[in-house]
Order: C-alpha cells, then structure tokens, then sequence
C-alpha cells in the first residue's frame, strides 16, 4: 500500500475522509499546537509578511499563520481539490488567507512572490522533495526564510517491552502512510544543496501517553493495514485495537514520534 498523500489526487473518497479527520485530529492535539507555534515563533516574519504554506491539506497551520499579526497574506497551496475544499470550510470567514491548487515541486508562482515558505508534515510525502525545496528557493525573495517541520517517523513507537503486537501495528501505519520516513535525516543536507543557510535545525518531542486521539488513528489504521496485506485476519485486527484501548483505559499506554524543524534563510 502506497502512502496515499504522496498520490493525493488519485485517492478514493473514503480514504479522503479518514485524512482529513487525520490531519485535523493531528492539529487540535495540544502538544502538537506547542510544536508547531514553537517553531513558527523562530521564523524572521517582516511586518505585513505574505506567507505560503505549501502542502497545506485542510489548512490548519495556514489558518494558525493567517492570525498571526506580523502576517499580511497566508495562501495555502495543495494538490487536492478535496482537501482545499475543506480547507476553504474550515477557514470561512478567517481574513488574509486564500487556498489555491498546486503541485509544490512546480508552484503557479512568479519569483520573489513570498517572504516565508512553510512546509508542515509534507517533505515527507513529496516523492522528489528536491524539487519543491529548489521551488521554495524560487518564490522567496532574498532575504526570506522557509520552515520545515516533519516528523522523523523512524522513532514511531507505541512498544512498551520487546515483540509487542501492537508495534506492528504502528510500523505498518509508517511503511504505508508515509513516503519516506527518513527524511528529516537528510533534510540539512538537502537544504544546503539547494542554496539555503539553515538558522536553526531542532528536536521536537511528541508522547502521547493519555488521551491518545492521533496515535489512536495510527494504531487503528495500522490494524486496518496489515488485513489488508493479508497479515493478519479482521478478528485480530480488532483484538488489536481493543488491547489499545485497554492500555489506554488502564493507564499502561505508551506512544512517541520525534519531530524535527529547520529554519533556513535565502541568502540576500
């Protein structure tokens, strides 16, 4: 099973749905909000700075970055008309911020068009993310800067001792979720290819030991996976999940993923 973002425009309507309730699950979880407002407080926004969020889906972080003062224009760029059009839902009424459609390695913008680029958990599903970092490159001016925040899906854990079933579950969830898991490992080099200076390269850590509404979309969509490839049967799957809400229920729970940011400026 192939990681559905990374061919975002051929997935089926049900599999839409379980993203967007992902990604806005994802978003409303309070230790994520700490990570992302952290690592936007370290970006250089000029006053009246015009902000694109390339990849954004249903435009949480583009929505956090419209409301900011020092922001004057937010576009969030996707190539979903699904996911934009949720977006544009959620976002009714919010001033400053417009969605378009697009493909971030070959973005509908001229050069210089933005002060900052921000890509929020997408490097990771861009196959070829050169090319989107070469097209951040293009659209900033001198001067501007680009975020990246990712996670370092590789750490995804929610073992608590040796061959716990559950594991299964959430490294099925990576191999078929994510296009590649090791990126944030590569990410400084890559960026300095294209022609950036990283400002800041940083560890976010993300447990989850309570109240485990993401990891609990990760661990269910793992179960859901690995029938799929005929692993396991729907019977197990279900035990799966259920011994996931026991732990929960019973405070024996444990989930973690890293996550990494880079803050890097085009040179003047």
């Amino acid at each position: 099973m192939a990681d559905p973002y990374a061919n975002i425009t051929e997935a089926e309507s049900e599999t839409l749905a379980i993203l967007v309730n992902a990604l806005e699950t994802r978003a409303a979880d309070p230790r994520q909000a700490e990570m992302r407002d952290t690592y936007l407080s370290w970006i250089d926004f000029p006053g009246e700075a015009r902000v694109l969020e390339a990849g954004c889906g249903t435009g949480p972080v583009a929505r956090a970055l419209a409301v900011r003062p020092e922001t004057g224009e937010v576009v969030g760029l996707d190539p979903s008309p699904f996911f934009l059009a949720k977006a544009a839902e959620l976002a009714a009424g919010t001033p400053k911020l417009q969605f378009l459609e697009g493909d971030a390695r070959a973005m509908p913008f001229a050069d210089g068009e933005f002060d900052v680029v921000v890509f929020h958990t997408c490097l990771c599903h861009v196959p070829r993310p050169e090319e989107a970092l070469q097209e951040a490159f293009r659209v900033l001016r001198s001067g501007g800067r680009m975020a990246v925040f990712d996670g370092d899906y590789a750490t995804a854990t929610v073992a608590t001792g040796d061959h716990d079933p559950l594991e299964t579950c959430a490294r099925a969830a990576m191999d078929a979720l994510v296009y590649d898991r090791w990126l944030m490992r590569r990410l400084p080099r890559m960026i300095r290819d294209v022609g950036f200076r990283t400002e800041r390269f940083d560890s976010h850590g993300y447990l989850q030991p309570t109240q485990p509404d993401y990891l609990l979309t990760l661990v269910d969509r793992g179960a859901d996976i690995l029938v799929q490839w005929q692993r396991i049967d729907a019977g197990t799957a279900d035990a799966f999940k259920a011994e996931f809400r026991r732990r929960v229920r019973d405070g024996e729970f444990y989930g973690f993923i890293a996550y990494a940011s880079v803050v890097a400026a085009k040179p003047d």
